[in-house]
């Protein structure tokens, strides 16, 4: 590995827990600026294509637009990273996501659907990269401590992911202000946290976490011990890769699902874009902020377990969702909150089982490759919820979506049988 030596300081490496703090704070600090990057598509983008089209029934193109453009991508960061490292890979990432962001605007300002839509899958880079940030965490952790420290970088995230979608309503007024549509001006926010957050990553991201992981790899010449505690979680090979895989995309097209179409379900019944944000930011919130104790149920009581009861989260979320009155935001926040947690609990769980399967020399491969499936359920739960909502309803779509959760309960039955 020629590249890893002039990356990691021979001091750093003689310290990899030091080195990890200071990776884990600086990944911290572009997770705070890029889920304030995230939150726009969620929050505006089934709004603004409703605006631009007239149409409900192709509300959810957006969502599935820049869910396809980050399973695109997934493999780019991954591809990169493998070969260079996490820093330019994630910085890259975020760099294109800003490039998409200014693209939303300058196609709002022209009227160009086409331009739009082009600009919301290169928008997907972002999404992407927030997601493979925890990865990093997690390359100088500890077996036993790698959900923790992915839970880490994903809390992180929850500080920009909350206050974005609130600065809807200003972000809203300021564009109109410049001449900008009304939804486009949360994209300026988007644009300037996305670039902001590849900035500290290219600036301080050093050491590398995977280049640095490589190298305390090759020069240690007792390195079992990771080996013998992934062997203990029980999710070796390829069986761990399509487990751990299953359970966060099932969680992810869920998730999206019933998250794309409630701003639009909240406006057809009366809402603003004020209360639809503050639905989206308790979402969001509860997507990352219980990560921390998530990530510590996972290394205390097994991947396993955290990840059925991602299965049973998510279907209370559905069937909260479908009974809530469309007029009841306090009902609507309630269901999307859990809807959050049951993601976090998928995520959380399924990157450690991941993690712990894929050696060092093929993880981010590997990894990008996984997150590709991931970002490829979103764009289907994205547009497939336009299109159920437009037929039947909001209700049936949540329930549909909760019921269909029940499916990582089999799955990781038949593994702890496998055990």
């Amino acid at each position: 590995m020629t590249n890893a030596a002039p990356v990691a300081t021979p001091g750093l490496i003689s310290d990899p827990a030091q080195a990890q703090r200071r990776i884990l704070r600086v990944l911290v600090a572009s997770q705070i600026l890029s889920g304030a990057g995230l939150a726009a598509g969620v929050t505006v983008g089934a709004l603004l294509a409703q605006d631009v089209l007239g149409s409900t029934g192709l509300a959810g193109l957006p969502s599935a637009l820049f869910t396809a453009g980050s399973a695109l991508a997934a493999v780019a960061v991954g591809r990169i990273s493998q070969a260079r490292g996490r820093r330019p890979g994630l910085a890259t990432g975020y760099l294109t996501g800003a490039i998409g962001s200014a693209g939303v605007i300058t196609a709002a300002v022209l009227d160009k659907p086409v331009l739009l839509f082009i600009a919301l899958f290169v928008y997907g880079a972002g999404t992407a990269t927030n997601l493979q940030a925890r990865y990093a965490g997690a390359d100088l952790a500890p077996a036993g401590h790698r959900a923790r420290a992915v839970s880490t970088v994903l809390v992180a995230t929850t500080l920009g992911g909350v206050a974005g979608p609130n600065l809807a309503a200003p972000a809203g007024a300021f564009a109109e202000y410049l001449g900008i549509p009304h939804l486009a001006g949360l994209f300026a926010i988007s644009g300037a946290a996305y670039a902001l957050a590849a900035i500290v990553l290219a600036l301080w991201l050093r050491p590398d976490p995977l280049l640095m992981a490589r190298t305390l790899t090759e020069e240690e010449v007792a390195a079992t011990t990771a080996t013998t505690s992934d062997a203990d979680h029980g999710t070796d090979g390829r069986g761990g890769v399509v487990l751990g895989a299953l359970v966060m995309v099932l969680t992810q097209l869920v998730m999206v699902a019933i998250m794309t179409m409630t701003p639009v379900h909240m406006h057809d019944n009366g809402h603003g874009t004020a209360a639809s944000g503050l639905v989206i930011a308790i979402h969001i919130g509860a997507m990352y902020l219980p990560s921390p104790l998530t990530g510590w149920l996972v290394d205390r009581h097994g991947r396993m377990k955290i990840a059925a009861a991602s299965g049973i989260t998510l279907l209370s979320a559905g069937i909260l969702a479908a009974l809530a009155p469309g007029d009841s935001v306090a009902l609507l926040a309630l269901a999307l909150a859990l809807l959050g947690l049951g993601w976090n609990f998928g995520l959380v769980s399924g990157t450690a089982i991941i993690t712990d399967t894929v050696p060092l020399a093929t993880r981010a491969k590997t990894q990008g490759l996984v997150d590709v499936s991931i970002a490829i359920a979103g764009a289907t739960g994205g547009m497939a919820s336009g299109i159920m909502v437009a037929a039947t309803s909001y209700p049936a779509l949540a329930l549909t979506g909760g019921v269909l959760s029940l499916a990582l309960l089999p799955a990781v039955a038949a593994t702890a049988y496998r055990r």
